[in-house]
């Protein structure tokens, strides 16, 4: 049995969702283990083109059991939405390939509102939330105040519960922020409507990851957003609140004994960035605009045009770091076929000194980028499919980045499609 995770090395939107979808053929498990619905996974497959926020990217996979683990963020509401339209595509889905956590907690109606709440508190101050209840999500789950999965099963307590989170939730609401609180009515519609429907996907997913362990079956791990986005060891505040690590991935997967044997990081040839907080790299202007068309980049969730620059080597070497990342997957690396010179952010310079070591949260803002340029190819390799077929400059432009992030580069993406991948 051989385990792998695949991680975000950046920001996020790096493109695991089409390495996941690449390489699950491999694995009999594909497992998300954090996050919820706040960003999105774009995957081009013989289906079509989908934006994944729930379900696992190995949706796509014949005989792959996709599993939602207990340190989701699990939206009933989404997920249902999202299962209809990834069927509607002709995409099977049902209790036998798609397996939900009962220790998954349930994001309720309350935490959307909380989040633009907040939000609209902060002003100028805010987040970058994507408004998806993510934030005041995980508050209440750490504070003992959210309701598992598996409560669905046992209608009647379950609702004695809620009766008492509402209460208690409803002082916030109205009391803080001046809103309308909720009632007991609008939450058993909301559990008719979203919730009790998902129950069919619902059991133990720890014993069942543990019972494929134990019969020699394989685990792809799929995580959201990306190493500067971790609640610990990412660019604090402007991070989900969730660990984006793989570390993590075996306690929310619910089966905490599992070896990873495989960290594959995830990493644009370039750098984007959706949502608030220091960038250090980033372009603006006509430069920032030939680039973001160049490349689609646009939230999968939001649609908000993400911010842009040239590949920051100082942070894709702390991800790799704080991955403990194996190999890495380079994405996107024809987009750049259009440009004479490439851009490489190498070093900061903070207080007038040059650095290599990504700074503490509070020093970042003044963090300034060194750029070096090395030479384009200026030419489609789209159709290479061998790295030896790469021209000499995209070659070294591979290389170079390998050499100074410390970590093989194992996948070279150029394009979109699952088949337009170089593998080294």
């Amino acid at each position: 049995m051989s385990n792998c995770a695949i991680v975000g090395i950046n920001w996020g939107d790096e493109g695991k969702g089409r390495m996941v979808d690449l390489l699950t053929e491999k694995y009999d498990f594909a497992v998300r283990f954090q996050g919820g619905g706040n960003a999105g996974h774009t995957v081009i497959n013989e289906y079509g083109k989908f934006a994944l926020h729930l379900l696992p990217s190995g949706i796509f996979r014949k005989n792959v059991v996709n599993v939602l683990g207990n340190g989701v963020a699990l939206d009933p509401e989404n997920l249902l939405a999202e299962i209809e339209t990834v069927r509607a595509k002709g995409v099977e889905i049902d209790e036998h390939n798609l397996k939900i956590s009962d220790r998954a907690s349930l994001l309720l109606p309350w935490h959307r509102e909380l989040d633009g709440l907040e939000e609209a508190r902060l002003a100028d101050k805010k987040y970058g939330s994507t408004k998806q209840g993510i934030a005041p999500f995980y508050s209440d789950k750490y504070q003992k105040k959210t309701v598992l999965a598996g409560e669905l099963f046992y209608p009647d307590e379950l609702k004695r519960h809620l009766s008492d989170l509402l209460e208690w939730k409803n002082l916030i609401i109205n009391r803080v922020y001046g809103a309308r609180p909720h009632t007991m009515e609008e939450i058993e519609e909301w559990l008719e409507n979203y919730a009790y429907k998902i129950r069919r996907y619902v059991t133990d997913t720890g014993r069942l990851l543990r019972d494929a362990q134990n019969n020699g079956k394989s685990i792809m791990f799929e995580a959201q957003l990306g190493s500067l986005r971790d609640l610990d060891f990412g660019i604090v505040p402007y991070t989900t609140s969730s660990n984006t690590t793989a570390a993590y991935a075996p306690i929310g997967s619910g089966c905490p004994s599992v070896k990873i044997d495989e960290i594959i990081g995830v990493v644009k040839a370039y750098s984007t960035c959706v949502g608030e907080g220091p960038f250090t790299c980033e372009w603006f202007g006509e430069e920032a605009e030939r680039l973001r068309e160049a490349g689609g980049e646009y939230g999968a969730k939001t649609g908000r045009p993400r911010r842009v620059g040239p590949i920051d080597i100082v942070a894709t070497r702390y991800g790799v770091q704080v991955q403990a990342a194996t190999c890495i997957a380079l994405t996107k690396l024809d987009v750049l076929s259009y440009m004479d010179r490439i851009p490489v952010c190498t070093h900061y310079m903070i207080d007038g000194g040059q650095t290599d070591e990504f700074p503490f949260p509070a020093v970042l803002p003044d963090a300034k980028p060194v750029i070096e340029y090395m030479d384009g190819w200026g030419c489609d390799v789209s159709s290479c499919r061998r790295f030896e077929e790469l021209p000499d400059e995209a070659r070294k432009y591979v290389e170079f980045i390998e050499e100074r992030i410390g970590c093989h580069i194992g996948y070279v993406s150029v394009g979109p499609e699952r088949d337009s991948i170089i593998v080294r």
